[in-house]
């Protein structure tokens, strides 16, 4: 009987063996942060996998203690295609007719009713039109969400589980609105046609790498390669610049930091979105609105938010609770608690942040200066902060020398006596890392962060961290400045590929994508409804702070305005502010030459 395919033909390249090339990025991190994946806990786990796992093994249990029970083929080529489908798997015929554990013919006849019935739907694999995969349909995807979620809860209830809190119950059924459950992602209608398969430049931090271990489930869902490069913040930069200076783009997608976006925009690295997709399709309101506002330039999106990534302050509950101590939401009580907590002879330190000379205490010292009320440009004031898109205003000056700005380098130069005696060598993840091992109170630091001491049982900071936004100076509010990349197109990417590309990029920050990521690691969760979903909110509290905070209107991007020169701003005002945390210079003096040498910088 044969079986007709649904879809279109596959690229002769799909079976090729991707490259990955990490450039500078050191792995051993991320692998780190991945093993300790393994003990993070049931609460981390989807319904669906647990499902799949929970019927093979009551099935397996049935079939020992039942000598004469029948197999159940079409349950049988469900599970297997479901578990390949999770996994990433390409599934043929043989494999499901393999799996019915019934005879060939019945097998046959079986899968051929599957099909038929939308339950399972065929794509060609070659060009020449005779391999085919086999993938659930969205049918069967809604169906087995909800067969999951009841399948588990029953489990529990005949277990008499603890967990299951009946007043949420009624009927099997939940009383949290459905729509706020995000199925998996499911295969594109139709495979990408794209030569050599899809090229993207990324970050090498957690939130893409987690990305990176997923890329077979997302060949399977694009269906095509994946070729991911992943640089440093700096080389990602000069990698996304020299691209752009390339007769036709090396890459199909690029990560870009949020800051970036004005500079990028203005050299023409970035393709405005609204030329190579409808927008609408992203459903913008669905995404953290300073997010999704920080990717715009001049009224168009230049990106979509693949991670929004707010910076907050990570501070141990337990420790404060134990001391009788509020967590802190201004400034002085931030000074007062890392008093109290410096202890250099036992190992513990206040509070760590980043004090690196350059990039890192530049991106610090205007996220500082924020906390003070001063926005380090004259950006027009708004409602909540101060209007970040200058697109249009060519009257643009730095307001680094300023008594706000002197109050924030007061507060920092406090800051250092409460601090590792190696803080001034201390950037992006350095920061973090003593946070988890227990040696320190406090830190600022992004929420992508955070697998540091989520996904580590041994970490003394798992469990017991509590989330807030940057404590307020007296003259500002707090805030919790939004941080990491968008995923845009290159302006430059050949005509031929720029559809491939835009479907690619609605694939990858779609809701059912990022609800992956974040079930395999990630703490960024750019969307709203991602936020919601049940399962999501189970793995961490940070992202219910996370949306009370933009909800509150405390997520903004102004701190770090998009204005083509930021990056030249934030290396001086690194610089001179880290003469003045090393004694070389007063604060006087390294705020009037930073002033100086940003006003020619934007000229």
């Amino acid at each position: 009987m044969a079986m007709q395919p649904r879809n279109g033909s596959r690229p002769a390249n799909q079976g090729k063996k991707s490259k990955v090339r990490m450039g500078n990025v050191q792995k051993e991190d991320f692998s780190r942060v991945s093993a300790g994946s393994q003990h993070a806990g049931l609460a981390e786990q989807s319904a669906l996998p647990a499902a799949l796992a929970f019927l093979e093994s009551v099935t397996t249990e049935l079939d020992t203690a039942l000598e004469i029970a029948e197999p159940n083929p079409y349950l049988n080529m469900i599970l297997a295609l479901l578990r390949a489908h999770l996994g990433g798997k390409v599934v043929t015929a043989t494999m499901l007719i393999s799996a019915s554990d019934v005879p060939y013919a019945t097998a046959r006849r079986k899968l051929q009713r599957l099909l038929e019935s939308g339950l399972v739907e065929q794509r060609v694999r070659t060009r020449s039109g005779r391999s085919f995969s086999l993938h659930p349909t969205d049918r069967l995807m809604a169906n087995w969400r909800q067969f999951s979620d009841r399948i588990i809860r029953l489990g529990a209830e005949a277990m008499s589980s603890a967990t299951i809190n009946e007043r949420e119950y009624y009927y099997g059924a939940s009383y949290l609105p459905a729509s706020q459950s995000i199925a998996p992602p499911q295969v594109l209608p139709q495979p990408l046609q794209i030569a050599g398969g899809l090229r993207v430049l990324v970050h090498g931090d957690p939130t893409f790498m987690v990305m990176e271990n997923l890329k077979r489930q997302f060949e399977q869902i694009i269906g095509t390669n994946i070729s991911q490069r992943a640089f440093s913040i700096d080389r990602l930069r000069s990698e996304a610049l020299r691209n752009a200076e390339r007769r036709f783009s090396k890459y199909d997608i690029i990560a870009v930091d949020l800051p970036w976006i004005g500079e990028f925009a203005e050299k023409g690295v970035l393709m405005a979105l609204d030329e190579c997709l409808d927008t609408d399709r992203l459903d913008p309101p669905d995404f953290h609105t300073a997010g999704w506002m920080a990717a715009h330039w001049g009224g168009r999106s230049y990106g979509v938010p693949g991670q929004t990534t707010p910076e907050l302050l990570f501070y141990r509950k337990d420790l404060f609770a134990e001391e009788g101590l509020e967590p802190p939401d201004t400034t002085d009580r931030l000074i007062e608690a890392a008093r109290h907590f410096h202890d250099p002879q036992r190992g513990r330190y206040g509070i760590a942040w980043n004090a690196a000379r350059g990039t890192a205490l530049g991106h610090q010292f205007l996220m500082t200066c924020a906390d003070f009320g001063q926005p380090i440009v004259n950006l027009d004031p708004i409602a909540g902060g101060f209007a970040a898109d200058t697109a249009k205003r060519r009257d643009i000056v730095p307001t680094i020398d300023t008594p706000l700005a002197r109050a924030a380098c007061d507060y920092l130069l406090e800051l250092l006596e409460y601090s590792p005696p190696d803080i001034l060598s201390m950037s992006w993840y350095e920061r973090v890392r003593p946070y988890a091992a227990g040696k320190i109170a406090m830190a600022y630091g992004y929420t992508l962060l955070a697998p540091y001491f989520e996904r580590d049982p041994n970490s003394p900071a798992n469990g017991n961290t509590g989330y807030l936004p940057h404590p307020a100076g007296p003259e500002g509010s707090p805030l919790a400045p939004v941080g990491g990349y968008v995923l845009g197109i290159p302006a430059n990417l050949a005509p031929e590929r720029r559809a491939a590309a835009a479907e690619a990029l609605i694939a990858f920050t779609s809701p059912q994508a990022q609800k992956l990521y974040v079930l395999n690691g990630s703490r960024t969760a750019p969307r709203y409804s991602v936020g919601a979903d049940p399962e999501v909110r189970a793995i961490s509290p940070i992202f219910e702070a996370v949306d009370a905070m933009s909800l509150r209107d405390e997520l903004q991007y102004w701190p770090r305005p998009p204005i083509p020169q930021i990056t030249q701003i934030f290396e001086i005002c690194g610089q001179e502010i880290h003469d003045m945390l090393r004694g070389v210079q007063s604060p006087r003096d390294a705020l009037r030459r930073a002033q100086s040498r940003a006003e020619a910088a934007l000229t």
